[in-house]
């Protein structure tokens, strides 16, 4: 019997539903082989040209670009290509691309570690890639100027070859890379100015689309390696628990199974399969110390979480602006919000394979660095020993920051000395996850006698997402990351102060699309239009007033507005607005919605963003339309559960996300006002929820300060 794989069934799928062939390039981001270096050429043949780590000239013409930043959907296998093209000055077709390997040579300027996240990559990437493919231009310029003995100066470039229109001759690229190869490397080189731009702004293919249509994209369930066995592994249910016993008799009689181990997560059934794996973990049993966090539910966590925030015990100042004690009339509001699991399309897997020579790793990872590190110090080998190999990634969000599924496939493979692909269900991914963390929010806000808004107070409980990601917190304890859209609020508001208080309640805190702000941003905007509606005032102009001094910020809302008819929505729906404010980029909603029984209905959803530099508009509207929906996704139902300290859901039948039926009309408006790329990746989840909330609040006059709105607004 022939096993039948994904890919084969992608192909075989497209083999009965008609040809199509799209075409960017000549080959996947997953299996493009490096070129050999120049001193492997044979005689007579001319040599690749690598000028720096970004790009390799071929001399077919054909341009290789690494890149250094995972691909899980977000277009980055595009986007960064599109600008070292760009630059470069090479025909779109030409482009090649390769995944990065783990070197310090592609880590982030910002974080200091090879890592995808925060929608940072255009903009991180933006200067260095322009560098590189401007860089290899001016070498392959000056290599064609000392060939026909005339200044530089006065040559030209056009898709792929130097030009030199006096003496009306070219060179392509590939005639040239031997000979730019000794050209010194220029520090500064001429970048093009925006109104040059061939490819950037115009260029809407995506590199990786056929590869993804016709099943040759490799994602990390994919890899296959030889000798290698498949491996499903049991962890305790309680978080923080570590296993006691447990009794392998009735796994090893599944067919398949060959081994039983136990690594630091838990129990590993190793088999010559999946299925079998995943059969004889079903078979095992185990006993567990479960520790401290036993006892836990929701209700008891909940009740730990409001008494912080009402109490502010603890509480660390973020921000202390302006004066604490203000007159006018006063507004108090309490925010509660489950945690929600990533639910990524692609469930956790690695593939690693520890050896005498070092380790292995195939993954669909997002911190190649941290993944790297830890494989080292697992199979005790010199960090320059372990090699990770960058898949596709079915789904990020966040969920791949972490390495507890890299740490696994390298424990698995230690122990049974042999390559090994760990592969979670479903069931695992939503239970041992790292969780967009549950949070209370404490607000208050005085009003003067014109409705002013004048002060606000704002606490935060949340457990710290920065130190959950193995990063440092600052001296004070308070996190960026787990304040944001509250210590880096654009509202100018006089006498503002905001605090944050670390729960350490023991659900593993995660960094889930647009960490922090994709549940502040939800308080304060909801709050705003509470305050708006208050002051008698229409919640378009009440922020306004607070957001003079940002332009970018303003013209979004006044776009949005225009765009929605704000004020004037579709018979039987009411309009609703929020602002948010992620990686530089400003973003507005507007949310037309009626109400079925008690669950909102988003008919239609008006987004506006300003993202500096669309290098690709087609991927920025589709990212803000993805993001807008994951966003409603969290807003209407997604929510974990917490009993005896174990997480209650097992799959989409209990951890409920967006269903096509319930997904809106979305009108995506790009602006481009700023020099520089800014994220777009996480910005569409910020401004929905809210949008939504005050929407409802326009049609039945009940607030939501709950989420998801399935608590807000019960049956």
């Amino acid at each position: 019997m022939t096993t039948l794989n994904r890919a084969d069934f992608v192909r075989l799928g497209s083999m009965f539903s008609g040809s199509l062939v799209l075409g960017v390039g000549a080959s996947g981001c997953a299996n493009q082989s490096r070129t050999a270096p120049p001193s492997s050429a044979a005689p007579g043949t001319r040599a690749a040209f690598r000028p720096n780590a970004w790009l390799i000239v071929h001399p077919n013409e054909k341009v290789t670009v690494f890149v250094a930043k995972s691909e899980m959907g977000q277009g980055v296998a595009t986007g960064m290509p599109t600008i070292v093209a760009d630059e470069l000055d090479i025909p779109f077709e030409n482009v090649l691309v390769e995944f990065a390997p783990a070197a310090a040579a592609y880590n982030d300027p910002d974080f200091h570690i090879q890592i995808t996240g925060g929608s940072t990559s255009m903009l991180s990437s933006w200067m260095p890639l322009r560098t590189a493919g401007a860089s290899a231009r001016a070498m392959l310029v000056a290599a064609a100027a000392k060939q026909w003995g005339v200044d530089a100066s006065t040559l030209t470039t056009n898709a792929g070859s130097v030009i030199d229109n006096k003496n009306n001759r070219t060179a392509t690229y590939g005639s040239l890379t031997g000979a730019a190869a000794s050209m010194p490397v220029p520090a500064k080189p001429k970048l093009k100015s925006r109104e040059q731009f061939t490819l950037i702004g115009k260029v809407d293919k995506r590199i990786d689309t056929p590869l993804k249509v016709n099943g040759t994209a490799k994602y990390g369930i994919d890899v296959r390696v030889p000798g290698m066995k498949f491996a499903s592994i049991l962890y305790p249910p309680v978080f923080g628990a570590k296993v006691r016993s447990f009794d392998a008799s009735k796994a090893k009689q599944v067919k398949g199974v060959i081994a039983v181990v136990q690594v630091p997560s838990g129990v590993a059934v190793v088999a010559t399969n999946s299925w079998a794996a995943f059969q004889g973990k079903a078979a095992l049993t185990a006993t567990y110390d479960d520790g401290a966090f036993a006892n836990a539910s929701s209700e008891s966590l909940k009740a730990q979480f409001l008494k912080l925030a009402s109490s502010g015990t603890g509480a660390i100042a973020a921000v202390e602006r302006g004066s604490k004690s203000v007159q006018g009339t006063r507004f108090e509001a309490v925010y509660f919000g489950q945690p929600v699991a990533h639910a990524t399309m692609e469930p956790m897997n690695a593939t690693a394979s520890v050896t005498s020579d070092g380790v292995e790793i195939w993954a669909p990872t997002q911190v190649q660095t941290s993944a790297q590190a830890y494989a080292a110090k697992i199979a005790g080998v010199p960090l320059s020993r372990v090699k990770i190999h960058t898949t596709y990634l079915g789904g990020g969000f966040g969920r791949r920051l972490y390495v507890d599924f890299t740490n696994d496939a390298v424990a698995v493979s230690k122990a049974i000395k042999a390559p090994v692909q760990v592969i979670w269900t479903r069931e695992d991914d939503i239970q041992h996850d790292w969780y967009k963390p549950m949070a209370a929010n404490a607000v208050s806000a005085v009003l003067d006698g014109h409705g002013n808004l004048v002060a606000m107070r704002h606490t935060v409980v949340m457990d710290s997402i920065l130190k959950g990601l193995g990063f440092p917190l600052p001296a004070s304890g308070m996190d960026p990351v787990s304040m944001d859209s509250v210590m880096n609020s654009p509202y100018e508001i006089p006498n503002y102060q905001a605090y944050y208080i670390n729960p350490n309640s023991g659900i593993p805190p995660g960094s889930l699309r647009a960490p922090g702000a994709n549940w502040n941003g939800f308080v304060m905007e909801t709050f705003l239009d509470e305050l708006a509606h208050a002051a008698t005032k229409d919640p378009l102009a009440f922020r306004l007033a607070l957001l003079k001094k940002n332009p970018r910020a303003t013209n979004v809302l006044q776009r949005v507005a225009k765009n929605a008819s704000w004020g004037s929505p579709a018979p039987g729906t009411k309009h609703g607005l929020a602002f948010g404010f992620w990686a530089n980029t400003p973003v507005a909603t507007v949310a037309e919605v009626s109400m079925n029984g008690t669950t909102p209905r988003v008919h239609r959803a008006f987004v506006v963003a300003d993202v500096g530099i669309a290098v690709n508009p087609t991927i920025v509207r589709q990212q803000l339309e993805g993001a807008t929906n994951y966003g409603l996704s969290m807003a209407l139902a997604s929510k974990i559960t917490i009993e005896n300290g174990a997480v209650q859901q097992h799959n989409f039948y209990d951890f409920l996300v967006l269903r096509i039926d319930q997904a809106p009309e979305i009108h995506v408006d790009v602006l481009e006002n700023a020099p520089s790329p800014t994220g777009i990746g996480e910005l569409g989840v910020i401004p929905i929820a809210p949008a939504v909330a005050n929407a409802v609040f326009a049609i039945n006059g009940k607030r939501a300060r709950t989420q998801p709105f399935s608590d807000a607004y019960p049956a």
